[in-house]
């Protein structure tokens, strides 16, 4: 049996499920109901086929078939068990019992562009005007592992993100900051342990307990091979990245979310609903699979895995999307996993509203689609939000779109009435089906990316790609025969448009960013560099190694995100995605 095989057959092993206990079902409906209800219903139904319709396509933007009517008989089997109760397995309704009647979702604006001083300025302005917890955009450089001053980075510096080269430029963007009592996201996946390093190396200085710290690395690289690109290494050293930061997480860092596996990018490459949930979770399931084999146990590291979904379009897909994530993920920890901890049953997530949805034409339509896709995430349950700004096809946001997207957020916490009740749409005849749809769908992805071997097996044969470029493409194509509308762009036109002032990022950020390189560079003690570069290299090529501490040593050391990403790169080499046709 060679090494890998023994691996697998060990972890196989370890996430052996304990035998279940039976649970009686609870139907929602007797049998003489059911037959009372049968004939009108079947009554109805031919009534209403004889009645013309003013449009073909009345399916989910995803363009799944919908029910015109919910009825009793659309959930006959429903079984009570898997509704529940808020805070009760399988967690259908929500991972807390009190729903926002105990506590606010967290909100959230994804904030950075220029340099770390100006970001730094964008994010004390939010947090003035009512925002809870800070998002952190990356410019493209540092999302690869380049510095600002190397020939990629011609034209990107600051550009879609703030600019992070070294440890005083992370120390730059949360001056004023205290990283104790501001929970803190940050968007980055191949070069997210750097991210990391840097993070705590400034909490340090600031003197803040590590212990206490709460925010979320995305730190979820699966997706970026199926969706995002923005990758460097192989799948399989950066999975042991993603371990090591688990590892040294759990124990040093115990309230920080160690992974926000992203659905978010799979949906804005074109997936469908059904096909965001699935991917996700079982990018979610492999991660779990790769701990268990790098030998944690599950409940040390499960609790602190956290996910990151879409809000599009259509509503009650929507809301039937984040109900099934719960229960799926619920049920697979518990079921497939033997999790015992019910904090590793809960699925608690994150959602921004869809980018891809919204329009360069008439942006202001935009505001009343972002209201409607926070609702979806707010009527699911979400945990924390962001809502886009209304300009976000054009640019990144001014100050006024990103103010009254946060406006949009309050608006529906303190005047909507929508919070007053937790999961409004619990027992619908329609959402109830819808989710149990999503939830078979979802499981019947989950079987055949099984059947590849794993979801990294599957990245490799190039399946869950596929699958989003064929849903993108039909979704296209109903756009394009008008059969799906998007208003102000196949339909309600406006032949003239009212120019809008969007954010420009001007050229004085990159000679700036790079200057403050060249002094870097010129004073710190670059020895010390060399020897924590060599010694990361050392601990790279070792796998009974946990890269981290040495991380953290290179960065206090100022070493650069470009030469850290070097060192992994002289160890791991660099990914190339195989054609795919």
């Amino acid at each position: 049996m060679s090494r890998n095989e023994a691996d697998l057959s060990n972890a196989a092993a370890l996430l052996t499920p304990p035998p279940r206990a039976s649970e009686e079902q609870l139907t929602l409906f007797s049998d003489d109901a059911l037959r009372a209800v049968q004939p009108k219903e079947e009554a109805w139904r031919r009534s209403a086929a004889k009645k013309p319709a003013w449009k073909k396509d009345f399916t989910t933007v995803s363009s799944m078939e919908i029910n015109p009517l919910g009825t009793p008989l659309s959930i006959a089997d429903q079984d009570f068990n898997e509704i529940a109760y808020p805070g009760e397995f399988p967690y259908t309704r929500g991972v807390h019992p009190t729903g926002y009647r105990g506590r606010l979702w967290t909100m959230r604006q994804f904030a950075g562009y220029g340099t770390a001083k100006q970001t730094n300025e964008r994010f004390k302005y939010l947090l003035a005007h009512g925002q809870t917890g800070l998002s952190t955009a990356f410019h493209l450089p540092t999302l690869y592992g380049y510095d600002s001053d190397h020939h990629y980075s011609a034209g990107e510096v600051g550009k879609c993100g703030v600019a992070i080269d070294t440890l005083e430029d992370m120390e730059v963007l949360f001056d004023g900051i205290n990283l104790e009592d501001v929970t803190v996201s940050m968007t980055i996946n191949s070069t997210a342990p750097v991210a990391l390093a840097m993070y705590l190396a400034v909490a340090e200085k600031q003197g803040a307990d590590w212990k206490k710290i709460s925010g979320t690395l995305q730190n979820d690289i699966l997706k970026e091979y199926i969706a995002q690109k923005e990758y460097i290494y192989p799948p399989r050293p950066s999975m042991r990245l993603i371990t090591d930061i688990f590892k040294f997480c759990a124990t040093e860092v115990p309230k920080y979310n160690t992974i926000s596996i992203s659905g978010y990018h799979i949906r804005e490459a074109g997936s469908t609903a059904l096909q965001e949930l699935a991917f996700t979770l079982r990018d979610g399931m492999e991660y779990v699979e790769y701990g268990v084999r790098a030998g944690l146990d599950i409940d040390e590291f499960a609790p602190r895995l956290s996910f990151f979904f879409n809000s599009h379009n259509d509503l009650f897909e929507e809301v039937a999307k984040f109900r099934a994530a719960r229960r799926v993920w619920a049920k697979v920890m518990r079921d497939r996993y033997g999790a015992k901890d019910p904090r590793s049953w809960q699925l608690r997530f994150h959602t921004q509203t869809a980018g891809c949805s919204l329009t360069a034409q008439q942006p202001y339509n935009n505001i009343v689609r972002v209201t409607i896709q926070a609702l979806a995430a707010v009527f699911g349950g979400t945990q924390s939000l962001h809502t886009n700004s209304l300009d976000e096809t054009l640019a990144l946001p001014t100050e006024r779109a990103a103010r009254i997207a946060l406006r949009t957020q309050q608006i529906i916490a303190h005047e909507s009435g929508v919070i007053n009740t937790v999961d409004p749409f619990g027992g619908s005849y329609f959402i109830e089906e819808l989710t149990n749809k999503m939830e078979q769908g979802c499981f019947d992805y989950i079987e055949k990316i099984d059947q590849f071997g794993g979801m990294v097996e599957a990245i490799e044969a190039g399946f869950p790609q596929r699958e989003i470029w064929d849903a993108s493409y039909q979704f296209q194509r109903a756009v394009d025969s008008g059969e799906k509308v998007v208003v102000g762009v196949n339909a309600f036109r406006m032949e003239t448009e009212d120019p809008y002032e969007i954010l420009y990022v001007d050229e004085s950020a990159t000679g700036q960013q790079i200057e403050s390189l060249k002094r870097i560079r010129a004073t710190r003690d670059n020895q010390k560099v060399q020897d924590a570069l060599q010694a990361l290299r050392n601990a790279a090529a070792d796998q009974n190694v946990n890269t981290m501490p040495l991380l953290i040593d290179a960065v206090k050391a100022y070493a650069t995100v470009g030469e850290i990403s070097d060192a992994f790169r002289d160890v791991f080499g660099t990914y190339q995605e195989p054609a795919l046709f």
